[in-house]
């Protein structure tokens, strides 16, 4: 009798210590939500890019008045399979997913859309110009991918094999929201 006594007053007290140790060191962590990124870059040819200019009426960003000849520029995708600009890409796509947010305004009132960015770059990786080729149709998902862009620059100088005046970069954004368990979770994709 006494033994079990003395078995239940333990027990009880290890409970309670653990009970108070659990409170002092919780054993699971908060985490962040995730954030989910996809990026795929297309390199189309520079004659769809002038032909797109001239059908929206937009002129394609010249930061000087002497473009270079059409063999001095390339475009790539961030997602490209080029291997002479896989590793310089994935260094691009990087440095804009750590900018890259979706906006707190646009998360609350369930905005969505998907667009496509073009940015061009010297050889020393300054950023010559970007915008917004195809719109997702919410001004503020535009303006964060720009955003986003614009502060990741300057990016690295292009590697001595990658022998351009100007490098053309198309990134595609995806934001999307899905619910979970009764809450909108933000899943922004660059592509």
């Amino acid at each position: 009798m006494i033994i079990r006594i003395t078995l239940i007053i333990s027990f009880a007290v290890h409970l309670v210590l653990l009970l108070a140790f659990q409170r002092a060191f919780p054993l699971i962590e908060v985490q962040e939500e995730l954030r989910t990124y996809r990026v795929t870059l297309v390199r189309p040819p520079v004659e769809e890019l002038e032909r797109f200019y001239t059908e929206t009426n937009l002129a394609p960003f010249r930061p000087d008045e002497e473009a270079p000849p059409l063999e001095d520029e390339h475009t790539i995708s961030l997602d490209t399979e080029d291997k002479q600009y896989v590793s310089y890409a994935r260094l691009i796509k990087e440095r804009i997913m750590h900018q890259w947010i979706y906006p707190p305004e646009a998360r609350d009132n369930l905005v969505e859309g998907d667009l496509m960015a073009v940015f061009s770059l010297d050889p020393g990786g300054h950023m010559l110009g970007v915008g917004v080729t195809r719109t997702s149709g919410h001004e503020i998902l535009d303006r964060e991918a720009v955003r986003a862009i614009s502060s990741a620059a300057p990016f690295p100088p292009l590697p001595e094999h990658i022998r351009v005046k100007r490098l053309h970069v198309k990134a595609a954004f995806d934001y999307r929201l899905t619910a979970r368990k009764g809450a909108a979770e933000e899943t922004p994709d660059l592509e």
